[in-house]
């Protein structure tokens, strides 16, 4: 299914030296940018692409070379927990536009590293991703009965070590079927990582506000819209499959 940003931010596909360049705000001032009401833009439209104008976090993304937005959500996460090291083995759920596959193609050296401490990365979308540098691509929807097989034949040994899933499927307006529309991705997605990821193994998974994740770790990162019902739940240590 698709991810945060599905589709907003394609294109931005590096910065002076072809990659993303870091995760910088600098002090600059962004100027509050308003639009005339086109007539062919509805006015859902209008406040979306008002939003994508005045956003700190889509500037950032376009300047520094990553893919989305999305991807200062994933470097925030790691930066307070630290999952994603060199070496690592990770499966990218709900790639595309390609943000989270950049950052963490980055960090476990997927392109650079050498030996043991050379990482790689698996990403999969329904959508085309464009290619990225220590990114294996397959582009299919993870829900397809195929998908968890295909995924584990392109991994080192079959397994991993991280998982991610920014998932979420195209909203309502309802907000309870919302919630468990996205719950069920993230159940699909936690099935998942439980038969792929070796002990010590981590997951990452994107959910609506709506009392589940009560009993979990959940994450909000300063990335993620204020107004947004995202969360973010994080499982460390996986024991193993008993």
């Amino acid at each position: 299914m698709s991810s945060a940003d599905k589709g907003k931010g394609r294109g931005a596909g590096g910065g002076a030296a072809g990659g993303p360049t870091g995760n910088r705000f600098g002090g600059e001032r962004q100027l509050k940018v308003r639009l005339k009401t086109a007539r062919r833009r509805s006015t859902s439209s209008q406040r979306w692409l008002e939003r994508q104008l005045n956003d700190p976090y889509v500037a950032a993304a376009k300047r520094d070379g990553w893919r989305s937005r999305a991807a200062f959500k994933l470097i925030e996460i790691d930066d307070k927990y630290h999952f994603l090291k060199p070496g690592q083995r990770v499966v990218d759920l709900g790639a595309a536009p390609g943000g989270w596959s950049q950052v963490a193609a980055i960090r476990v050296k997927a392109v650079d590293g050498r030996g043991a401490s050379r990482g790689e990365v698996v990403a999969i979308d329904y959508l085309p991703v464009d290619t990225i540098p220590g990114v294996t691509l397959l582009e299919l929807d993870f829900l397809d009965e195929s998908a968890p097989g295909k995924l584990k034949a392109l991994l080192r040994d079959g397994g991993a070590d991280v998982v991610l899933s920014d998932m979420a499927a195209p909203t309502t307006g309802h907000t309870a079927t919302d919630h468990l529309r996205i719950m069920g991705l993230a159940e699909a997605a936690a099935t998942f990582a439980a038969e792929i990821l070796s002990p010590g193994g981590t997951f990452l998974a994107k959910v609506f506000q709506g009392g589940t994740e009560r009993d979990l770790l959940a994450v909000k990162p300063k990335a993620s819209r204020a107004d947004s019902a995202e969360l973010y739940v994080l499982a460390t240590g996986f024991r193993g499959r008993s």
